[in-house]
């Protein structure tokens, strides 16, 4: 039936109607006429970045360092607080607090590959995913070493806790990508080790004993308090 009819077009028809299967896959737009596709794309952007800021990309439970359970807490107590509330309000500013100490740390690593030349490909080098595995990593003994360096002969880390796992990735492609010395050369130059007294910003260990007492304060007084905490405000 099919072979006939294909022929019937050849021979009364014109020759688009006798295409092969082949032919019509060719001509399928390039772009998918779906509009909410571009959308789609971007809220997984934003949850990749959101991904992104966690300090170890292969713990899916974001609770192994101090600072990544802090952080999640903190997102856990804000979805179960009234949005607009005087607690809502204040766990975003400490959620926010901690995220810019993360980008502030990811800025200082972006200055310096720009600096090498990088301008293009810096943000793909210092994208982390939350599947990253150590055993893909080509040259994780000279990254690790590489990384101690970086923690105690610059301060290109803000803080006196170790430094965020996923820096070791990134540290792997500087390696397989034979700039990883040029990178420790030109750190050491940009951000030189400081004294304790000299950080302007707090660290993430004096900050989070606050936090999570804080949010344990909040969640013991639930949200009546809040309410009334509200209500304050408007007498004032």
């Amino acid at each position: 039936m099919g072979s006939a009819f294909k022929r019937f077009c050849m021979q009364f028809c014109c020759c688009c109607c006798a295409e092969d299967e082949d032919d019509e896959e060719e001509k399928q737009p390039l772009v998918t006429p779906d509009p909410l596709d571009y959308f789609t794309r971007e809220v997984q952007k934003r949850r990749d970045e959101e991904t992104n800021l966690w300090s170890e990309p292969g713990d899916r439970s974001h609770s192994e360092r101090d600072d990544d359970r802090t952080l999640y807490t903190l997102l856990q107590a804000r979805n179960m607080t009234r949005i607009g509330s005087t607690g809502y309000r204040r766990l975003s500013v400490d959620i926010e607090a901690m995220r810019d100490t993360r980008r502030e740390v990811r800025d200082k690593w972006k200055t310096v590959l720009e600096n090498l030349g990088f301008m293009a490909e810096a943000d793909s080098l210092l994208t982390v995913s939350a599947g990253a595995s150590a055993d893909r990593m080509r040259n994780a003994p000279a990254a690790r070493a590489m990384l101690h360096t970086l923690h105690t002969e610059t301060s290109i880390f803000s803080s006196k806790e170790p430094p965020p796992e996923r820096y070791l990735f990134i540290l792997d492609r500087l390696v397989y990508l034979d700039i990883a010395e040029d990178f420790l050369a030109k750190a050491k130059r940009f951000y030189p080790p400081t004294d304790d007294s000299d950080e302007e910003m707090p660290g993430l260990a004096i900050n989070l004993p606050l936090l999570l007492a804080r949010v344990e304060a909040m969640n013991g007084r639930g949200n009546d308090d809040d309410e009334e905490e509200d209500e304050s405000e408007k007498d004032d």
